[in-house]
């Protein structure tokens, strides 16, 4: 089996390092191709103003000037021979969940392997304190990744779909399972925007995400991964809101 990895932290990603361990435990035709710099936030981003480079690190390791979505294309049209078999991106450091994946270069990574008709499956390391930087731990990311992806590497998936995995920030022995999950919601409009002023005297702003509420909705991967659950969710690439098609429908008859 061909597997092609990438992520949105960037080629030296301790996650990426604990992906191709998971990996590894599947097949040794492992690929890498990520984005030589962290690009978190930055979706489903196409580079399409300037040039992107291909650097090569090893004989089966890339990385790119661009972003998760630059280096998933780079990585099929350029990089390995034919089509992998699975694409992995990941582990991110940091949560995924609900409305994230809008943001989400690794999930983004993961549509992008789905729009080119690859099983695609996105894994993101929650941990305890967002923002908590190297001081974040892959150790459930470590010990569960093989066991979650197992069953998802011949389960049948239609078109255009793809999978979203999140580990709980949990020591590996308190995880207590593994759920299917739909999407949950977060409400944005309580995120923060930090001023600050530079050593020239200029204004700055950082956006932060601490304050987000979090709705625990059953069944969603919100209340999966505060319960110490996986969360494991299916996404679809459609993005039409099917029952507004008739009202809409009326409007312009």
């Amino acid at each position: 089996m061909k597997i092609l990895l990438t992520n949105d932290d960037g080629i030296r990603a301790p996650g990426l390092a604990v992906l191709e361990e998971i990996a590894r435990q599947f097949s040794d035709d492992i690929w890498i191709c990520a984005p030589d710099e962290e690009q978190s936030g930055m979706g489903h981003a196409l580079t399409l103003t300037r040039p992107v480079r291909l650097r090569r690190h090893d004989e089966r390791r890339f990385s790119v000037t661009g972003t998760p979505t630059d280096a998933v294309t780079m990585g099929l049209r350029r990089v390995i021979d034919g089509p992998p078999d699975l694409i992995l991106s990941g582990v991110n450091r940091g949560a995924n969940l609900a409305d994230d994946i809008t943001y989400s270069g690794t999930v983004s990574a993961a549509i992008e392997g789905a729009l080119a008709g690859v099983r695609s499956i996105a894994l993101s390391q929650v941990y305890a304190r967002e923002g908590a930087g190297d001081a974040s731990s892959f150790a459930a990311a470590r010990e569960w990744g093989a066991r979650v992806l197992q069953p998802l590497l011949d389960t049948p998936l239609p078109k255009r779909t793809l999978i979203n995995v999140n580990f709980p920030p949990l020591p590996a022995d308190r995880v207590r399972g593994i759920r299917a999950t739909r999407q949950g919601f977060h409400d944005y409009s309580r995120g923060t925007v930090v001023e600050g002023r530079d050593p020239r005297g200029f204004t700055y702003y950082w956006f932060g995400l601490e304050q987000i509420e979090h709705t625990l909705d059953h069944g969603t991967d919100l209340e999966a991964v505060d319960e110490g659950f996986i969360s494991v969710t299916p996404l679809q690439l459609d993005l039409t809101h099917h029952s507004s098609l008739g009202t809409l429908g009326e409007r312009y008859s």
